[in-house]
């Protein structure tokens, strides 16, 4: 037999080491940190904001064992939880109500390592503890939510054509109905429609026209629903400062969250779940339909709302059904303070909502216009100016009686956008940090106590060829976890379940190989040459038991879920590693041991 060529030795002595870095960082563990990020755009954390929590908690004895900034986000280390919370006072007494101040937990892996991008794997709820949700998307709401968007629109587009019309409601919930005077209008106003609202179905009722949207149109928007509220999530949970959480599909109208490392789970579960959007709409000053109202008899095209004052009592007013804009047209909201030094939010608009609104305050001068929030299925009344001129810019500011807290929370939810359809907690389970350290104990043992008793059964069995498997094994199990830790993966109990079936898989390698260069021996083939051709026929059946396994793996990939995608990452990770390490390190090390000596007697 011959040994490798240099540079294949090069390769693999290069893949251990690089594996071997990116290994480690695993093993460091984690420490308490507070993570600090910008609540506002145009404040930044500069240099000088650094320097003052730096002294202010030097100054309290609050010393941090290091710091993370990455340009948006900055984090301090520190040595217990005793520290961290009172930091989090601290720094948050410094910096005010501009920032969000998070507590969290951050790897200890040096900043040497950190530098080169070496970080450990990410920790799922089974092993770091935290919170699990199973929310439930309502879909009618989604509908009927789209059905009002829509009879906005119409009204508006109708109103831009110059084509006049008594009402535009939605009927039933089903449909849109849009009364006329005559038929010339009518038939104005389906040519008007079908060309700007093509996916919208139209049909004549005498003077009305009914607009109804088709069953695959519908699945559209409910599929939509889905994905809006999943991409809110998303935005709303890196607001608070959680580390790899996972928010996934399941089924056709439920989503489930894993919040890993969450220590503030009630706030998490109200910034989750609430529903916070704006709508803009009109104003009823009819005293005489106000009083109506109040005695219990509200008009069809009106709803009675509370207002909320500034000395915190609430009136009712009286507000019409008609949404003007909602928080879909929203770029951006910020927490600031009015001219009168209340907590407010400032609000952008996009073009679209821009031109609205322009259009909206240019008709109705002198009129009322109110800024409803609609949060928890419930719709308040936070401002009502009096339009005093057209306003444009798309720059709205809402101001009331609310809270700094208040304030910071709503323009949070706009910010990080409303979500298409409320949505129900039907599920809700938390692991605690203590539980997740058991699971991750176990598991370790269970890998650990796995390696050893197959590296006995190798050693014994096969001998000094034994000891080779186990080397190459070892080798196996290192660029597993390396690759894991490149990729930055969650390692879940199912993950680590894969990594000891990894094990397994990996040295049925090693003993075709082994049982391979026995048989050449026992056919009179001399050693070196058995050697070889133990590893040249073994190559082929190990390549299709891979490549089958590896197709089934690629199918619980594919059409998994959760905990059954992450075992299928494991899973086609570890065949890839074993191809790499049961074939070409056993083989190199074989290289090295038997090439240029003269045997008479494999030791297999």
């Amino acid at each position: 037999m011959s040994k490798f060529p240099l540079w294949k030795y090069l390769l693999i002595l290069g893949a251990v080491v690089i594996s071997f870095l990116y290994t480690i960082p695993n093993f460091y563990g984690e420490v308490p940190a507070i993570q600090i990020s910008s609540l506002r755009s145009s404040v930044i954390i500069s240099d000088d904001t650094i320097n003052a929590i730096t002294q202010n908690l030097q100054k309290s004895g609050l010393n941090p064992t290091g710091e993370v900034f990455d340009g948006k986000t900055l984090k301090f280390k520190f040595t217990n939880t005793d520290i961290q919370l009172k930091a989090r006072d601290l720094i948050q007494q410094t910096l005010g109500d501009n920032y969000v101040v998070a507590l969290n937990l951050i790897s200890a892996t040096p900043d040497w390592m950190s530098n080169i991008n070496a970080s450990p794997m990410f920790l799922g709820l089974d092993l770091r503890g935290g919170v699990h949700f199973l929310l439930e998307v309502d879909m009618d709401a989604a509908v009927k939510k789209t059905m009002n968007k829509y009879v906005g629109d119409i009204r508006r587009d109708l109103r831009n054509n110059q084509i006049r019309y008594g009402s535009v409601a939605v009927d039933n919930d089903s449909s849109i109905l849009i009364q006329l005077r005559d038929v010339v209008t009518v038939n104005q106003s389906i040519q008007q429609l079908s060309k700007d609202f093509p996916k919208l179905s139209t049909s004549i009722e005498g003077t009305n026209i009914r607009v109804t949207i088709s069953q695959d149109e519908m699945q559209v928007i409910k599929e939509a629903a889905v994905k809006q509220n999943i991409l809110t999530l998303h935005n709303r949970v890196n607001e608070l400062g959680v580390a790899e959480p996972i928010i996934q599909q399941q089924g056709p109208d439920r989503i489930v969250v894993e919040l890993p490392g969450v220590q503030d789970t009630a706030r998490a579960k109200d910034i989750l779940g609430r529903t916070a959007t704006l709508e803009v709409r009109m104003v009823d000053d009819d005293a005489t339909a106000l009083s109506q109202a109040q005695s219990g008899n509200v008009p069809s095209n009106d709803q009675l709302l509370d207002e909320v004052n500034n000395d915190g009592s609430s009136s009712k007013i009286l507000v019409k059904n008609d949404v003007e804009l909602t928080g879909d047209n929203i770029n951006d909201a910020q927490a600031g303070f009015d001219e009168n030094g209340s907590p407010s939010v400032n609000i952008s608009l996009d073009s679209t909502g821009a031109a609205i609104f322009k259009q909206v305050t240019g008709d109705n001068i002198g009129k009322r216009m109110a800024m409803v929030l609609v949060d928890h299925g419930k719709s308040q009344v936070v401002t009502a100016p009096v339009i005093r001129s057209q306003i444009g810019g798309g720059q709205v500011q809402i101001s009331g009686a609310m809270s700094v807290q208040d304030a910071n929370d709503v323009s949070l939810l706009l910010r990080s956008g409303s979500l298409a359809a409320p949505m129900n907690i039907i599920e809700e389970r938390t692991v605690g940090p203590s539980l997740g350290e058991e699971n991750i104990t176990k598991g370790f043992h269970s890998v650990l106590w796995g390696f050893i008793a197959i590296s006995i059964f190798m050693c014994i069995y096969y001998r000094v060829f034994g000891v080779i498997s186990v080397i190459s094994l070892g080798v196996n199990l290192l660029l597993l976890v390396a690759i894991l830790s490149m990729l930055q993966a969650t390692l879940t109990l199912p993950g680590i379940a894969a990594i000891a079936l990894a094990l397994g898989m990996a040295i049925d390698s090693n003993v075709l190989i082994n049982e391979r260069i026995r048989e050449e021996l026992r056919n009179g083939q001399k050693p070196h040459t058995a050697i070889e051709s133990g590893y040249e026929h073994a190559w082929a059946t190990i390549l299709d038991s891979n490549i089958t396994t590896l197709i089934a793996g690629l199918a619980l990939l594919a059409f998994g879920s959760g905990p059954v995608k992450g075992f299928a990452v494991v899973h086609c990770l570890g065949i890839l590693t074993s191809m790499f390490s049961a074939v070409l390190v056993s083989r190199g090390i074989t290289g090295l041991l038997y090439a240029n000596r003269r045997i008479k007697k494999l030791p297999i």
